[in-house]
């Protein structure tokens, strides 16, 4: 008798706590749509002249980290050397690659070496060389391997840029992603430390020369699983938080920063797993003092290829996790603190019983909750209770972010592509979610033993 009052009690706790996850979703979700109608609105009420073919742009310096690389490195670059914006440069950082990488990218772009030395110390592992390109404004640093915090700020450093936009090698950048995520620098040119972009999945779409000429789905279930989860985190978190003025994370595969303020932090810390979010939480820390702006922008896009077998992604998920845990351990001081704002009193507590100990907390009630339910501790109406709120939910969130896709940007067209989509919502929500739970156990040991391999993603190629 007794431990069946427990298993109720704990029961009634975790349908509890699912409800406070999934209203906490549903509450940025809101917010986000709010902000979504309102960038629309105003977005389609720009001048007709165009006010980035001005000559005083600021210059922007993109920074590609690349290591083993060679199935993408070159359709990447070519699709940021078709970037259309007046005053760029792009930095490959070949990080120590093992494969074809260097060689690729020198020889497709027909690149020599620079004779003379590299003109100050960078904060980096010893650079071997400097490459660059006689007719485009094109670098490419080869240096040891030092991870990718290591060669993103080898080119942080490298650069005489006022701004530089972090991309990953496995992506590739709208024709005018720049000009749009450039935008909250030319609107607050002396508040603006950092903006980002949507990141969506490559798997499934044709690319030309660097150029997605047609979006749609991938053949690989997994793949098209990460589309939905994709959209639902970028058109619903980052910009919720973002209007909230909680933005905690500006994706590695696409964001653009002020050079000064990141090399006053230090750059990129090689200490940790997920620098791009430790990188966010440290700006945020560091201007605490001023009137400062980081923000998420939606209509930019960057199209990266994710992982398509569980091995990867489950190793991929595990990093991202011990990363969060990292991050938040080293910025702890900052929770609940008025000093930082909706940084201190909403974003990070958020990240911490949400994002963090959420995922731990739903493993168990994926296993807890059923069991009582076979045991006949509980009735059939408070299990579907349960199930209508840690999974229905979540997926009629997804469904309300491809919702958003549909209405707002239009990117995927194809009817039987819109209801793929709604299907595999569905599938996010049950097994995917469940299987990712198990990830987060699995990460949270590995933490707490302090094993943070980073493991290697598998390119396939951009289609």
């Amino acid at each position: 008798m007794v431990v069946a009052d427990l298993l109720w009690l704990v029961s009634l706790f975790f349908v509890g706590y699912f409800a406070l996850v999934n209203g906490s979703y549903l509450f940025i979700h809101l917010v986000s749509f709010v902000v979504l109608r309102w960038n629309i609105r105003n977005w389609l009420f720009k001048p007709t002249y165009d006010p980035y073919s001005s000559p005083f742009l600021p210059g922007i310096a993109i920074v590609v980290p690349a290591y083993n690389e060679e199935a993408v490195i070159v359709e990447s670059v070519r699709s940021l050397l078709n970037i259309e914006y007046p005053n760029v440069e792009v930095i490959v950082v070949n990080d120590g690659s093992k494969d074809g990488t260097l060689e690729a990218v020198t020889n497709d772009f027909d690149l020599d070496r620079v004779d003379a030395s590299v003109p100050f110390d960078l904060p980096c592992e010893t650079v071997r060389d400097v490459y660059q390109s006689t007719d485009r404004n094109l670098f490419v640093i080869d240096k040891e391997n030092g991870g990718k915090a290591d060669a993103l700020n080898a080119g942080i450093f490298f650069t005489d840029q006022p701004l530089f936009c972090a991309i990953d090698a496995d992506s590739m950048v709208e024709r005018t992603a720049l000009l749009e995520v450039a935008e909250p620098f030319l609107q607050h040119p002396t508040k603006t430390l950092a903006t980002g972009g949507a990141v969506r999945v490559v798997n499934g779409c044709e690319t030309s020369r660097g150029v997605i000429t047609g979006v749609g789905l991938s053949k690989n279930r997994l793949a098209n699983i990460q589309v939905v989860e994709y959209l639902r985190a970028f058109l619903s978190g980052r910009i919720g938080l973002s209007g909230l003025g909680g933005l905690l994370i500006i994706s590695g595969a696409f964001g653009l920063f002020r050079t000064s303020a990141v090399r006053e932090v230090g750059g990129y810390s090689t200490e940790t797993i997920t620098e791009d979010m430790e990188l966010i939480v440290r700006l945020h820390r560091h201007y605490a003092d001023t009137d400062y702006r980081i923000e998420f922008v939606p209509y930019p896009v960057v199209w990266t290829e994710v992982p398509t077998t569980r091995q990867v992604l489950g190793a991929q998920r595990m990093r991202w996790f011990q990363g969060l845990l990292e991050t938040l351990w080293l910025h702890r001081s900052m929770i609940g603190r008025r000093k930082y704002g909706m940084i201190g009193l909403f974003a990070l507590p958020f990240f911490l019983l949400v994002e963090a100990i959420g995922p731990l907390i739903e493993g168990l009630g994926y296993v807890i909750v059923p069991l009582a339910f076979i045991l006949g501790v509980l009735n059939a109406p408070f299990f579907v209770l349960f199930l209508a709120i840690a999974i229905g939910i979540g997926t009629l969130l997804s469904w309300l972010s491809v919702l958003n896709e549909v209405i707002s940007f239009r990117r995927y067209r194809n009817p039987r592509d819109i209801a793929a989509l709604l299907g595999y919502a569905l599938l996010e929500h049950f097994p995917f979610r469940q299987w990712k739970s198990l990830i987060a156990w699995i990460a949270f040991v590995r933490y707490l033993r302090g094993n943070a391999e980073w493991g290697e993603m598998v390119r396939i190629g951009f289609d």
